[in-house]
Protein backbone atom coordinates (compact mmCIF):
# COMPACT_ATOMS: atom_id res chain seq x y z
CA UNK A 1 0.00 0.00 0.00
CA UNK A 2 2.94 2.27 0.96
CA UNK A 3 4.31 1.80 -2.44
CA UNK A 4 0.89 2.91 -4.36
CA UNK A 5 1.15 6.22 -2.24
CA UNK A 6 4.52 7.09 -2.90
CA UNK A 7 4.00 6.58 -7.17
CA UNK A 8 0.94 8.46 -6.34
CA UNK A 9 2.66 11.27 -4.62
CA UNK A 10 5.01 11.39 -7.43
CA UNK A 11 2.90 11.25 -10.32
CA UNK A 12 0.84 14.34 -7.70
CA UNK A 13 4.23 16.30 -7.52
CA UNK A 14 4.94 15.99 -11.37
CA UNK A 15 1.85 17.43 -12.13
CA UNK A 16 1.82 19.99 -10.23
CA UNK A 17 5.44 21.53 -10.38
CA UNK A 18 4.45 21.08 -14.74
CA UNK A 19 1.17 22.06 -14.77
CA UNK A 20 0.25 24.03 -11.43
CA UNK A 21 3.89 26.35 -11.30
CA UNK A 22 4.10 26.06 -15.33
CA UNK A 23 7.85 24.88 -15.14
CA UNK A 24 9.26 25.23 -18.04
CA UNK A 25 8.62 22.01 -20.38
CA UNK A 26 12.74 21.66 -21.03
CA UNK A 27 13.08 20.88 -17.37
CA UNK A 28 10.67 18.38 -17.24
CA UNK A 29 12.84 15.80 -17.82
CA UNK A 30 14.75 17.16 -15.04
CA UNK A 31 12.22 16.71 -12.44
CA UNK A 32 11.15 13.26 -13.50
CA UNK A 33 14.56 12.36 -12.99
CA UNK A 34 14.74 13.70 -9.49
CA UNK A 35 11.29 12.14 -8.84
CA UNK A 36 12.91 8.72 -10.00
CA UNK A 37 15.61 9.02 -7.60
CA UNK A 38 13.70 10.01 -5.09
CA UNK A 39 11.45 6.81 -5.09
CA UNK A 40 14.79 4.35 -5.68
CA UNK A 41 16.03 5.67 -2.31
CA UNK A 42 12.87 5.00 -0.74
CA UNK A 43 13.19 1.77 -2.45
CA UNK A 44 16.27 1.33 -0.95
CA UNK A 45 15.90 2.79 2.69
CA UNK A 46 12.58 3.07 3.26
CA UNK A 47 10.98 1.29 5.91
CA UNK A 48 7.46 2.84 6.80
CA UNK A 49 6.29 0.03 9.14
CA UNK A 50 9.27 1.50 11.67
CA UNK A 51 8.28 4.05 14.07
CA UNK A 52 10.10 7.62 12.94
CA UNK A 53 12.22 9.72 16.04
CA UNK A 54 12.39 13.13 15.60
CA UNK A 55 16.59 13.66 14.72
CA UNK A 56 18.10 17.54 14.51
CA UNK A 57 19.02 17.83 10.52
CA UNK A 58 22.63 18.53 10.02
CA UNK A 59 23.06 21.57 8.33
CA UNK A 60 25.92 20.99 5.85
CA UNK A 61 26.60 22.80 2.69
CA UNK A 62 27.93 19.60 0.80
CA UNK A 63 25.31 17.38 1.49
CA UNK A 64 21.48 18.00 0.46
CA UNK A 65 19.84 16.91 3.61
CA UNK A 66 19.01 19.22 5.80
CA UNK A 67 19.98 22.27 3.57
CA UNK A 68 16.61 23.45 1.91
CA UNK A 69 14.93 23.42 5.13
CA UNK A 70 17.77 25.23 6.94
CA UNK A 71 17.37 27.98 4.32
CA UNK A 72 13.35 27.89 4.50
CA UNK A 73 14.24 28.55 8.25
CA UNK A 74 16.02 31.44 8.48
CA UNK A 75 13.25 33.06 6.02
CA UNK A 76 10.73 33.10 9.13
CA UNK A 77 9.79 29.64 7.94
CA UNK A 78 7.84 31.01 5.33
CA UNK A 79 5.63 28.05 3.94
CA UNK A 80 5.20 29.14 0.10
CA UNK A 81 6.02 27.36 -2.63
CA UNK A 82 7.92 30.13 -4.15
CA UNK A 83 8.79 30.33 -7.79
CA UNK A 84 8.58 26.65 -10.10
CA UNK A 85 12.35 26.99 -10.56
CA UNK A 86 12.95 27.50 -6.80
CA UNK A 87 10.90 24.26 -5.99
CA UNK A 88 12.44 22.15 -9.08
CA UNK A 89 15.85 22.73 -7.96
CA UNK A 90 14.75 22.75 -4.01
CA UNK A 91 13.69 18.57 -5.08
CA UNK A 92 17.21 18.84 -6.71
CA UNK A 93 19.10 19.67 -3.74
CA UNK A 94 17.57 17.55 -1.51
CA UNK A 95 18.66 14.28 -3.26
CA UNK A 96 22.27 15.82 -3.58
CA UNK A 97 22.04 16.78 -7.35
CA UNK A 98 24.10 20.38 -6.94
CA UNK A 99 25.22 20.92 -10.40
CA UNK A 100 21.26 20.00 -11.47
CA UNK A 101 19.60 22.46 -9.06
CA UNK A 102 22.21 25.24 -10.01
CA UNK A 103 21.40 24.82 -13.47
CA UNK A 104 17.70 25.42 -13.14
CA UNK A 105 18.63 28.64 -10.57
CA UNK A 106 20.46 30.09 -12.95
CA UNK A 107 17.31 30.71 -14.95
CA UNK A 108 15.78 31.49 -12.17
CA UNK A 109 17.76 34.66 -11.34
CA UNK A 110 17.97 35.53 -15.22
CA UNK A 111 14.37 35.40 -14.87
CA UNK A 112 14.40 38.05 -12.10
CA UNK A 113 17.74 38.99 -11.09
CA UNK A 114 16.15 40.64 -7.67
CA UNK A 115 15.04 36.93 -6.41
CA UNK A 116 17.51 36.81 -2.98
CA UNK A 117 15.52 33.85 -2.37
CA UNK A 118 16.85 32.33 -5.77
CA UNK A 119 20.60 33.73 -5.44
CA UNK A 120 20.69 32.21 -1.79
CA UNK A 121 19.77 29.09 -2.87
CA UNK A 122 22.17 29.23 -6.32
CA UNK A 123 24.96 29.90 -3.60
CA UNK A 124 24.58 26.85 -1.94
CA UNK A 125 24.12 24.62 -5.15
CA UNK A 126 27.34 25.77 -6.32
CA UNK A 127 29.08 25.31 -2.68
CA UNK A 128 27.81 21.60 -2.83
CA UNK A 129 28.65 21.04 -6.38
CA UNK A 130 31.99 21.89 -5.58
CA UNK A 131 31.80 19.40 -2.51
CA UNK A 132 32.42 22.20 0.16
CA UNK A 133 34.63 24.82 -1.52
CA UNK A 134 33.76 28.45 -1.82
CA UNK A 135 33.93 29.38 -5.72
CA UNK A 136 34.02 32.92 -6.99
CA UNK A 137 30.87 32.41 -8.34
CA UNK A 138 28.92 30.90 -5.21
CA UNK A 139 30.68 33.83 -3.47
CA UNK A 140 29.15 36.32 -6.20
CA UNK A 141 25.89 34.56 -5.55
CA UNK A 142 25.82 35.22 -1.78
CA UNK A 143 26.37 38.45 -2.35
CA UNK A 144 23.52 38.95 -5.11
CA UNK A 145 21.52 37.17 -2.39
CA UNK A 146 22.69 39.83 0.17
CA UNK A 147 22.15 42.81 -2.04
CA UNK A 148 18.45 42.33 -3.04
CA UNK A 149 17.36 41.44 0.18
CA UNK A 150 19.97 42.90 2.75
CA UNK A 151 17.83 42.07 6.07
CA UNK A 152 17.75 38.24 5.39
CA UNK A 153 19.64 36.34 8.08
CA UNK A 154 20.36 33.58 5.35
CA UNK A 155 22.78 35.46 2.91
CA UNK A 156 25.74 35.69 6.16
CA UNK A 157 24.85 32.42 7.83
CA UNK A 158 25.52 30.39 4.88
CA UNK A 159 28.48 32.53 4.11
CA UNK A 160 29.89 32.09 6.97
CA UNK A 161 29.31 28.77 7.02
CA UNK A 162 31.09 28.03 3.90
CA UNK A 163 33.89 30.15 5.03
CA UNK A 164 34.21 28.34 8.20
CA UNK A 165 34.06 24.91 6.25
CA UNK A 166 37.29 26.64 3.77
CA UNK A 167 39.23 27.92 6.63
CA UNK A 168 38.65 31.33 6.89
CA UNK A 169 37.47 31.47 10.49
CA UNK A 170 38.39 35.04 11.39
CA UNK A 171 35.88 36.25 8.43
CA UNK A 172 33.13 33.47 9.36
CA UNK A 173 33.42 34.97 12.81
CA UNK A 174 32.73 38.59 11.75
CA UNK A 175 29.27 37.48 9.64
CA UNK A 176 28.14 35.61 12.43
CA UNK A 177 28.73 38.29 15.09
CA UNK A 178 27.57 41.04 13.32
CA UNK A 179 24.30 38.99 12.03
CA UNK A 180 24.09 37.84 16.21
CA UNK A 181 23.98 41.40 16.84
CA UNK A 182 20.80 42.61 14.56
CA UNK A 183 18.92 38.88 15.36
CA UNK A 184 16.34 40.12 17.55
CA UNK A 185 15.52 38.11 20.50
CA UNK A 186 12.75 36.38 20.00
CA UNK A 187 13.88 34.85 16.45
CA UNK A 188 14.01 30.95 16.16
CA UNK A 189 17.54 30.47 14.57
CA UNK A 190 19.03 32.40 17.37
CA UNK A 191 20.30 30.13 19.94
CA UNK A 192 21.46 27.99 16.31
CA UNK A 193 23.60 30.77 15.50
CA UNK A 194 24.66 32.13 18.90
CA UNK A 195 25.83 27.96 19.48
CA UNK A 196 27.63 28.03 16.23
CA UNK A 197 29.22 31.30 16.71
CA UNK A 198 30.23 30.00 20.61
CA UNK A 199 32.08 26.77 19.26
CA UNK A 200 33.70 29.10 16.40
CA UNK A 201 35.41 31.33 19.02
CA UNK A 202 36.75 28.27 20.87
CA UNK A 203 38.10 26.70 17.75
CA UNK A 204 39.69 29.89 17.19
CA UNK A 205 41.46 30.06 20.64
CA UNK A 206 42.43 26.78 20.65
CA UNK A 207 44.18 27.34 17.25
CA UNK A 208 45.77 30.62 18.61
CA UNK A 209 46.73 28.61 21.74
CA UNK A 210 48.43 26.00 19.90
CA UNK A 211 49.83 28.92 17.42
CA UNK A 212 52.04 29.98 20.48
CA UNK A 213 52.97 27.05 22.15
CA UNK A 214 54.67 25.87 18.86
Amino acid sequence: MSWVLAGGLAVLAFAAIAFLFKAPRRGWEAVGAALLLGLAGYALQGHPGQPGAPKEPAISLSKGSGLVEARKELGDGDSRPGSSWLVIADGMTRNGQFGDAASVLLGAVEKNPKDGEAWLALANALVGHAEGNLSPAALLAYQRAAESAPDHPGPPFFLGLALAQNGRLADARQLWANLLARTPEDAPWRADLALRLERLDAFIAQQEQAGTTN
